[in-house]
């Protein structure tokens, strides 16, 4: 199994089901025995954070404070600092690979803003990352299955902040190195161009009505663009139904209708932010709304061909939304500034929409509008985010679990499924959320690895490596097992080597005279610091595609902080964890 990781021929959750075959065949692994793995908590927790994740995610609030916190930082290496430390603290609350996908966003942001390549900040993150999810059992899977060994050991699990004295102290100097040693990073690596940003369309215009709970009520145009960063642009105001002439010294009033032009995420952004609405018949959207599931409302981006039922008529002419359900959110034409509603504007072939509607029903209605769909790319625009509701969700299952009111697993699926009752996830979203690679290979591997002390295996190596570590002083056994861990975590997933190593290290432990508690925090540290390879985990291969890396990028950063947490980490942990 080993050996097929290292291989790299097969995906490694295809590599875990080889593992759990094999092993059912040399009879390793009896069949009634074959499956439990599904049913462990480990899957039920990490798929549940996944959800979590997601869900705050799609709030912006994270997103949305880091940009606060950027107006008055400017330097990218200031900048960096924000992110690495933010990055590390929310992946203490939820999984880590969830806090860098939710940050990296604000890293685009904050890099154009300052004119940096995003490569300086995406690898650092990506670390800064994996470090914050050694602060609490969630934060990384190492933790919750090393949890899960110390208490078929000792009967008790480690309890949800047990981690945070180690992982804190790990944390604080990663964030010092990075901060100093981001420089390593190639400053000419660039991502690939994606085919949504091949077709360059950024001119989109949208309208947006300034409700009674808007904070851009008073602000004038100029402040508004401002606070924006200017990345949108005011081409009209809707006053009474009737335009006047945008200067920035006007202000904004309650009812105005704004016709912003910029791209989808700008706009979405100063959406969000500025607490706008993008229909102001409210009450008629919620009417139509209620009468579908939430989860089924999302938006398309399509162009409009020469055949299409759109040339030469409007939205409103057309009755979209009465006729088909569909609502325009906005539109772009190449070369040309549009200063009116989008749903008032005569459309022409070539240009491109934005439609909002139920998406089972989105291809014909497509189809019978004459609209092309184009290549895919998130567009959040038109879809309504979930403010505070998901954290709050969070926020419970966090308190409920350290506490000890209920178990992890329980109180994560519960937060799951309540963001999803709630609407503050669509259960489409809620699946895309989950890693089903990642849940597949620990559900394969489970009982592979129970094998390990099922037929003794664990017992013979544990006892080999207690002789050589004999002559070794305490602090030797434990960095052995530290770097053992963060020598197999580069060519195994990060859970596949606690898997394997822990029960190992427990053992190891045990012939030696020592409480297994040092070993165990030395795996999970261990396995959770692949610096070295993009595929050890998921956090550094979810930035190698955006970050144009290639793959010995990752040991010119990864390498000194690896010699770092092996020497500050060894101290630490014998300091926290007596032997």
């Amino acid at each position: 199994m080993m050996l097929l990781f290292i291989w790299g021929r097969f995906r490694y959750d295809v590599t875990a089901i080889i593992a759990l075959l094999t092993a059912l065949c040399l009879g390793l692994v009896p069949p009634e025995k074959a499956f439990s793995g599904f049913s462990d908590d480990i899957v039920i927790i990490i798929a549940s954070a996944l959800v979590l994740s997601a869900a705050v995610q799609r709030t912006g609030l994270v997103e949305r404070a880091v940009n606060w916190i950027s107006q008055w930082v400017r330097r990218p290496g200031s900048q960096l600092l924000v992110l690495t430390g933010s990055v590390g603290v929310v992946s203490g609350l939820i999984k880590n690979i969830g806090a860098l996908a939710m940050m990296m966003p604000a890293a685009s942001q904050l890099a154009r803003r300052s004119g940096a390549n995003p490569s300086r900040f995406l690898m650092p993150m990506a670390f800064a990352s994996l470090l914050g999810g050694l602060t609490t059992m969630i934060g990384t899977s190492p933790n919750i299955i090393v949890s899960r060994v110390r208490e078929e050991m000792t009967g008790e699990p480690f309890a949800m902040f047990d981690y945070l004295p180690t992982g804190l102290g790990m944390l604080a100097v990663g964030l010092v190195f990075l901060r100093i040693g981001y420089r390593l990073v190639p400053a000419d690596r660039r991502a690939a161009a994606t085919m949504g940003e091949a077709l360059n369309i950024s001119d989109y215009t949208t309208e947006a009505t300034v409700g009674e709970h808007s904070n851009a009520i008073g602000e004038t145009i100029e402040a508004f663009l401002s606070s924006h960063d200017n990345e949108i642009e005011v081409t009209a105001v809707l006053r009474s139904g009737l335009s006047g002439h945008v200067h920035p010294e006007m202000h904004i009033v309650q009812g105005d209708v704004l016709i912003l032009s910029g791209e989808p995420d700008a706009l979405e952004r100063a959406v969000a932010r500025s607490q706008l609405t993008l229909d102001d018949d409210e009450e008629e959207e919620a009417a139509a709304d209620n009468n579908r599931a939430r989860d089924e409302i999302g938006v398309i981006e399509g162009v409009v061909t020469a055949e299409s039922a759109f040339v030469g008529s409007t939205a409103g002419r057309l009755m979209l939304k009465e006729r088909l359900g569909l609502r325009l959110v906005a539109i772009s034409r190449r070369g040309e500034i549009l200063r009116n509603k989008p749903g008032n504007i005569v459309i022409g072939a070539g240009d491109v929409i934005v439609l909002q509607g139920v998406l089972g029903e989105m291809p014909g209605r497509l189809r019978q509008l004459g609209v092309l769909p184009l290549a895919q790319r998130p567009i959040r625009l038109g879809m309504n985010r979930s403010s505070w509701l998901a954290l709050a969700i969070l926020a419970a299952a966090m308190i409920t679990t350290a506490t000890g009111l209920v178990p992890v697993a329980v109180a994560f699926f519960a937060a799951a499924g309540a963001v999803i009752i709630t609407g503050a996830l669509p259960v489409n979203d809620a699946y895309e959320a989950v890693e089903w690679p990642i849940l597949i290979m620990l559900g394969a591997l489970i009982p592979v690895s129970e094998t390990l002390q099922t037929t003794g295996a664990s017992d013979i190596l544990a006892t080999e490596l207690a002789r050589l570590a004999r002559d070794m002083p305490p602090w030797g056994a434990v960095a052995m097992v530290l770097a053992a861990s963060m020598a197999v975590t580069p060519f195994l997933n990060n859970a596949a080597t606690v898997l394997v190593v822990a029960p190992i290290a427990a053992v190891f432990a045990t012939d030696l005279g020592y409480r297994p508690d040092a070993f165990l925090m030395a795996t999970a540290i261990g396995a959770g610091c692949d610096f070295l390879t993009p595929i050890g985990h998921q956090c550094n291969t979810l930035v190698m595609g955006p970050g144009g890396y290639r793959f010995g990028d990752y040991a010119r950063l990864g390498a000194p902080l690896s010699v770092l947490v092996l020497l500050i980490g060894t101290p630490l942990i014998m300091y926290c964890w007596p032997l």
